[in-house]
């Protein structure tokens, strides 16, 4: 494996991480204070093609590999974490499924909008009572002959409140359990459709998180995805690309968290000397700098292997593990650097420690991580 970037990977990373200081930086403190979601930035990222960065030219994307992805995110979520996570669900969860599993009509009618940037998608698994346990699935879909009568209540959705276009789980055979669910593409303002109160979280403040309630909601057959009973096994396939988005949103906060820990050391003083010539800062600055870059390869892997046509279950669920917890422990030790200051928002990095938090629980939590890679491992 080449660990150098190409030219082309290159410049994707310098575009990134120019838009990201000059688009992102500004008002990302206030947006996170006052969970304002980056409405002007996103719709620039849309511009940027990076909201639909792998999907082929024809659908209205990049056409760009999934190492271009990690290495845009990583950039962006240095910055913004909020604007990341709406750009990985975008990508990974939305466009990515339904490129790969729809219907020609169903990428011309959807894919097309969302992978330009020109509206933004949501992807509803997560319900009350099944966050982890995907099968426990409580919404349903009675078919009705022409169309899905739709019932239920989701939870957690990012871009809940902004998005145009929901790609919706839903139980249709429940005495099949799993092999009874299925995956509808469902529009924003359907009768029937509402959307819930913004979550006030912990993190990623600048993102918008809502339940979706759905009561008799009309979703006509051909916005089903795939065959009958297939919704379980796409809500799989997508979450396991998307789990690379994750490990590079959380590598990118990891990495931000550092940057800004060893700029200071080497100009903040104390008993004489920058804080940098202490052991004590020192160590901690070199373990934060090993840890990333072995995240980073392990984000680099499983964009590597998904790009070969490989199972990425195993190297996806690694990095997404790995680079989570490098996200915790790299951004607590970057608001102990800066010691009093790290505790006060202008010096970003209790925003970051905050932010690093959600990436050990979405998209299958550390827990879920450590169960795909054991399977993995014991075969």
């Amino acid at each position: 494996m080449n660990f150098n970037l190409s030219e082309e990977h290159l410049m994707i990373q310098q575009a990134a991480r120019d838009f990201a200081k000059s688009e992102l930086l500004p008002g990302v403190i206030e947006r996170d204070r006052d969970q304002k979601f980056p409405h002007e930035q996103v719709k620039k990222m849309g511009e940027m093609g990076l909201l639909g960065m792998m999907v082929d030219p024809k659908y209205g994307g990049a056409g760009m590999d999934s190492l271009s992805y990690v290495v845009a995110m990583e950039e962006i979520a240095k910055v913004d974490a909020s604007a990341a996570v709406v750009m990985s669900v975008n990508n990974s969860l939305v466009c990515a499924g339904i490129e790969k599993f729809a219907s020609e009509e169903q990428k011309m009618k959807y894919l097309v909008p969302l992978a330009s940037g020109e509206v933004i998608g949501a992807f509803a698994l997560s319900e009350p009572e099944a966050g982890s346990d995907a099968t426990s699935q409580k919404t349903t879909a009675i078919d009705k002959g022409d169309h899905y009568l739709l019932n239920g209540v989701k939870n957690w959705i990012t871009n809940g409140g902004t998005a145009q276009y929901y790609v919706v789980i839903a139980q249709t055979d429940p005495e099949k359990k799993h092999k009874g669910i299925n995956a509808f593409i469902v529009e924003r303002g359907w009768e029937g459709f509402e959307i819930g109160p913004k979550e006030d979280k912990l993190g990623i403040r600048g993102s918008d998180t809502h339940s979706l309630l759905f009561t008799d909601v009309k979703v006509p057959k051909e916005n089903r995805i795939g065959e009958d009973g297939f919704g379980f096994k796409f809500a799989m396939a997508v979450l396991n690309g998307g789990r690379i988005g994750i490990a590079s949103q959380a590598l990118g906060i990891a990495a931000g968290a550092y940057e800004l820990a060893l700029g200071y050391a080497k100009q903040r003083k104390a008993f004489g000397t920058e804080i940098i010539n202490h052991q004590a800062i020192a160590f901690k600055l070199a373990d934060m700098a090993t840890q990333i870059t072995a995240a980073r390869m392990l984000c680099f892997k499983a964009a590597f292997e998904k790009d070969e046509g490989k199972d990425i279950s195993e190297s996806g669920a690694m990095a997404k593990l790995y680079a989570s917890q490098v996200a915790m422990d790299t951004t607590i030790e970057a608001v102990q650097v800066h010691g009093g200051y790290g505790y006060v928002r202008e010096y970003h990095v209790e925003r970051m420690m905050r932010d690093a938090k959600i990436t050990q629980i979405y998209e299958g939590t550390s827990e879920i991580q450590r169960i795909v890679i054991s399977r993995s491992i014991s075969k």
